[in-house]
């Protein structure tokens, strides 16, 4: 028995395409980011979804319901992207300058650092394994639509297969990752 999730990145900000930290402040989707909502939304043969969950945030909550219009979307703060903390709203190379030292030390081993007034890892992974749990739990057998954050996805991937590169798991705004979750098997988070 298994919950098929459609995990879906939100489109893209004015903030990624000039790669800042959003993390948990809550920027709305740019013009391109809506382009790209609608064109998942064609794209998307999304046959039956039973339900749809969202991220609270604007850009998740816009890609949502751009691509689901007919469809109630279920508001989960679990599926927030993680908390960056005081790297938020700066840019690599500006945290690079502004925190040389931690920011190295976090690029080279995330699980290990947690960013002054962020959230770690450890907590991020927790927090979103146990959104995805739930949803699962909820909906066993069917198909469940997931709009949120890169990080999300990676972070929940990366738990999934048991990996702690969960960068190289983050896919592009607006596309779809398909996760077969079997609800028997489903493990807790240490």
């Amino acid at each position: 028995m298994a919950t098929r999730l459609i995990l879906i990145r939100h489109g893209q900000t004015s903030w990624n395409a000039r790669k800042i930290y959003c993390g948990a402040r809550d920027i709305g989707l740019n013009a391109n980011g809506k382009k790209q909502a609608a064109r998942l939304r064609r794209q998307l043969n999304a046959g039956k979804i039973y339900e749809v969950y969202s991220s609270d945030k604007k850009r998740a909550m816009q890609t949502a319901r751009i691509i689901f219009k007919k469809n109630k979307i279920n508001r989960l703060a679990g599926l927030r992207e993680m908390r960056f903390g005081v790297f938020e709203g700066l840019s690599h190379a500006q945290v690079l300058r502004k925190y040389p030292g931690i920011y190295s030390r976090w690029l080279k081993d995330p699980f290990s650092i947690t960013m002054p007034k962020g959230e770690s890892l450890r907590d991020f992974r927790k927090r979103v394994v146990m959104a995805m749990k739930k949803i699962a739990k909820a909906h066993p057998e069917q198909k469940v639509a997931v709009v949120c954050h890169g990080g999300v996805i990676g972070i929940f991937l990366s738990h999934l297969l048991k990996r702690r590169n969960f960068w190289k798991l983050i896919p592009k705004p607006a596309s779809c990752t398909v996760v077969n979750y079997p609800v028997k098997n489903i493990r807790d988070v240490t």
